[in-house]
């Protein structure tokens, strides 16, 4: 007998695992995305337009390097900069956001591998001593004059298991799977967003420490002038406006020092805490300017690559998070089958505590039972249009995922070369502002301008070689944010 019943319970389950499971097989969605131009302003040349602006390079002569998925990997690698490369490895070791993201990772595995638990037997274990006294007064005793006294021993096990025969438990599994997967993405795009923001605080800061070079080069340069033109002045030869305008010129760019040295401080701040350091830390290994250039050889794309956008770990999380949802809806439709379980019990019961455990103590029970929702009150419909609007939305936002990324990607192409062309006219201002200063000196030297043209040609000098600054700090923010918005380095072929 129990022979025949293992048999029937494997037929079962082995049945059922063949069947279908209700509700629908998820396929992920093809959208079109056209490969539209990309919004290349070109590497710069020497030559105008007609409208003064600076000509691109022609094809032949464009030796920008190809944005490729080899590019893209590892991109921190490309500046040659231990420093960074050092901020980047400690940032993916220490981070205390990015642990977070993988402990939020191993407790969506833990809830994929309990959700499995629905195909396993329930089994559970019990006792119980119980004594019962009845009185002669009272209903069951009433008129025999006697006192009913009696102990009960018992102790068992009981089971319980759910045959999956319409598969809401494989439907909910597939949906525990997709989560975990769509987690694992998501510690992926945290990865990809610490590493361009240690890039980015990291460009920021050294821009931020060349304005601060630049702002103290003048100042001296001001200064000197300044000097001069006092003590002509205690001499009885110079000239008090002239003394005057220097000296706020003067104290107009010591000025800006300080706004510039908070900056400072809050880029090292930044820096240390993506680091997992405690702010302050980062002082003296990152203080100070290093006399040395971030530029890297300029990039182009040929096309918007699309197996990178789709690669992004954010759109794979958006497309997971469909599929688990896709899952949700089969395991609401399997509500509205019956459910059927095979239930078994085996146990010791005895009066007397000697003979517990003997075998005519023993008891036993199995059978196959089901279940069947006949009637809620609506809730297994509203349930299901539920998880079916919810499907809808994740579809809306897998899509929404893929735009956004292919507008990332074009809006930081655009940055990137539109910001080599500012590079260059800021390069061509900059040597005429420094020529401005040395004639603009001597012809107030030789007396032939006064004091203004100088001011106006010192004050030029400094705005344009911050913008300068400024500018060649942001070519390479936007190339690691070109970087981050093709895959930041976690890409697939």
């Amino acid at each position: 007998m129990r022979r025949m019943a293992f048999a029937v319970c494997a037929a079962v389950v082995a049945g059922c695992c063949c069947l279908p499971s209700v509700g629908p097989d998820y396929e992920r969605p093809e959208f079109e995305m056209r490969d539209s131009a990309m919004p290349d302003a070109g590497l710069p040349t020497t030559n105008l337009t007609e409208v003064g602006e600076y000509r691109p390079a022609e094809v032949g002569d464009d030796v920008r390097v190809l944005l490729t998925t080899n590019e893209v990997a590892n991109w921190w690698t490309h500046f040659n900069d231990p420093v960074l490369s050092g901020l980047v490895d400690e940032a993916v070791s220490n981070n205390l956001s990015y642990l977070m993201a993988q402990e939020r990772l191993i407790a969506s595995r833990w809830q994929f591998l309990g959700s499995l638990a629905a195909f396993l037997p329930k089994v559970g274990a019990g006792g119980a001593f119980t004594r019962l006294e009845k009185g002669p007064n009272t209903s069951s005793m009433w008129g025999t004059g006697r006192t009913l006294h009696r102990d009960l021993f018992t102790g068992g096990f009981d089971a319980t298991w759910e045959i999956d025969i319409f598969g809401g438990s494989r439907r909910a599994t597939e949906s525990a799977f997709a989560a975990t997967q769509a987690e694992e993405c998501r510690l992926d795009d945290a990865w990809v967003s610490l590493t361009a923001e240690v890039g980015r605080q990291y460009v920021a800061l050294r821009t931020t420490q060349q304005r601060i070079e630049v702002a103290r080069t003048n100042l001296v340069l001001q200064s000197e002038t300044y000097e001069i033109l006092k003590s002509r002045l205690d001499s009885g030869i110079g000239d008090d406006l002239a003394v005057n305008q220097s000296k706020y010129i003067v104290d107009e760019t010591r000025a800006t020092i300080p706004p510039l040295m908070a900056q400072e401080e809050q880029h090292l701040n930044a820096l240390a805490i993506l680091v997992g350091a405690m702010p302050g830390e980062l002082h003296e290994s990152l203080g100070g300017c290093p006399r040395r250039d971030w530029l890297i050889a300029p990039y182009r794309l040929e096309s918007a690559p699309l197996n990178l956008i789709r690669a992004r770990p954010d759109v794979r999380a958006a497309e997971r998070r469909l599929a688990s949802q896709v899952a949700a809806v089969g395991v609401a439709k399997s509500l509205w089958y019956p459910k059927l379980y095979i239930n078994g019990s085996l146990g010791l019961e005895s009066v007397k505590a000697s003979k517990f455990l003997k075998r005519d103590a023993l008891y036993g029970s199995i059978g196959p039972s089901f279940s069947w929702p006949i009637f809620q009150g609506g809730n297994l419909y509203a349930n299901e249009q539920a998880e079916e609007a919810k499907m809808r939305e994740a579809c809306l936002a897998y899509e929404l995922a893929l735009e956004n990324a292919y507008r990332e990607v074009r809006d930081a192409y655009a940055s990137y070369t539109r910001e080599y062309h500012r590079y260059e006219a800021l390069k061509g201002a900059v040597q005429a502002a420094q020529d401005a200063v040395a004639i603009s000196n001597d012809l107030y030297k030789n007396g032939l301008k006064d004091f203004t043209a100088v001011i106006d040609a010192q004050r030029s000098l400094l705005r344009l070689q911050e913008s300068l600054v400024v500018s060649r700090g942001l070519i390479t923010e936007n190339v690691i944010a070109l970087f981050k918005s093709l895959g930041g380095g976690l890409v697939i072929d």
